[in-house]
């Protein structure tokens, strides 16, 4: 039965991507703009407009791994997959459309050094793909698997948090599906809308386990990448999909590795802590340059990396030099990942605080499409949210 309501998904989105191919061969049937769409002085202006709410700050070129390339987000994916594969004979990758490369390109050219065998498509199935991947792990492989989206990883959710999470804790340590690395587009992305913009991370995060990461660049989502993927624990990977193409940098090309619940000050300060993960990383970036710039406030920067299990004492520690937080991420405020940051640094650093600890989120609603711009929690409602913070 289960395959009913995927079967029905799957034909809304068959019927959606209709609708849609419908619609672009009418605008290009020469028919007057009216017809299409109310007249507008701003029509013009509004296709122009930068979609991008942030400015990628690519790090430092690496010197302790060698050599480098300049890679893309995707490209860095790919890097990793490919030493992997090359390391580890057990290693499989597959999912949806993988063996074509993927749908952001993230496995091309894989299936073609490493065989079908190894890097294969599978049906149009979150749950069987997160199954699949567990049974291939409980027998000591190294299974890679790609959700297409993380908006679509709700139906393995069962998968995930009563199999894969339990596995080992169910068996006494007999039996575990360590090996399991599930990766996943995640993330705004300027014009994904519902289905193909969300942000899923806390729903895992309350779910003893499993580890969640999510990078904010490419030389990040390679060595994050491969320390999941050899990490005895089942890992979901969430690659932020706006950075795919938007974030370049120099990349060592063999193997390397970062270490998991480890976040990363990224620019210290002394009188306010930001906390991120992802493409708001940059976004904060972007605040702390402001606020020094225009309040002479110094602020120190943290890239949380992995959300579970989370680094407490690097942002506690923090904060207690600070004496303020503010914590932003993409999905909504309620129930957010951030609210687990507050809450602890609250219990841990009360005496410490200056002003109430400040989450700069989404909105408790649906993500939107046209509005976009309105719902990300971008540099504007960072730098007011911390302007508030200076001067409580």
């Amino acid at each position: 039965m289960a395959a009913v309501p995927v079967a029905a998904c799957r034909l809304l989105r068959l019927r959606a991507a209709g609708a849609e191919g419908h619609w672009r061969r009418l605008r290009g049937a020469g028919l007057p703009r009216a017809f299409l769409q109310p007249p507008s002085a701003d029509a013009d202006a509004t296709q122009r407009r930068e979609v991008a709410h942030f400015t990628f700050q690519p790090d430092p070129e690496p010197l302790e791994y060698g050599q480098t390339q300049k890679m893309n987000l995707f490209q860095a994916v790919t890097s990793a997959l490919d030493n992997s594969l090359a390391k580890d004979p057990t290693a499989v990758i597959f999912g949806e459309d993988v063996a074509f490369g993927g749908v952001f390109r993230c496995t091309v050219g894989l299936r073609d050094k490493y065989g079908k065998d190894r890097v294969f498509n599978t049906p149009l199935c979150e749950q069987g793909i997160v199954g699949f991947g567990i049974g291939i792990a409980v027998t000591g492989a190294t299974a890679i698997a790609e959700i297409q989206f993380a908006d679509y990883i709700f139906p393995a959710f069962d998968q995930i948090v009563n199999e894969a999470a339990k596995y080992r804790y169910r068996s006494g340590d007999l039996f575990n599906c360590g090996s399991l690395t599930i990766r996943s587009p995640w993330g705004c992305v300027g014009h994904g809308a519902l289905y193909h913009s969300q942000s899923p991370e806390a729903f895992f995060a309350h779910c003893p386990g499993i580890k969640v990461v999510v990078p904010r660049s490419p030389f990040q989502a390679k060595g994050l990448l491969l320390s999941c993927i050899e990490d005895k624990n089942p890992c979901i990977f969430f690659e932020p999909k706006i950075l795919y193409r938007a974030a370049v940098e120099q990349v060592p090309i063999e193997p390397y590795n970062i270490p998991l619940s480890q976040a990363e000050v990224i620019q210290e300060g002394s009188d306010v802590t930001l906390v991120a993960w992802g493409t708001q990383v940059h976004v904060i970036r972007e605040v702390a340059s402001m606020a020094q710039e225009k309040l002479g406030v110094s602020c120190e920067v943290i890239d949380l990396r992995t959300i579970l299990p989370w680094d407490v004492d690097t942002v506690c520690k923090s904060v207690v030099k600070t004496g303020r937080l503010l914590v932003s991420h993409e999905a909504p405020l309620t129930g957010g990942f951030a609210s687990e940051i507050s809450s602890t640094v609250q219990e841990e650093c009360f005496l410490n605080l200056e002003a109430p600890i400040s989450r700069v989120c989404g909105y408790d609603t649906p993500f939107p499409h046209i509005f976009e711009p309105f719902y990300i929690p971008d540099k504007w409602k960072c730098y007011d949210a911390l302007r508030k913070m200076i001067n409580y």
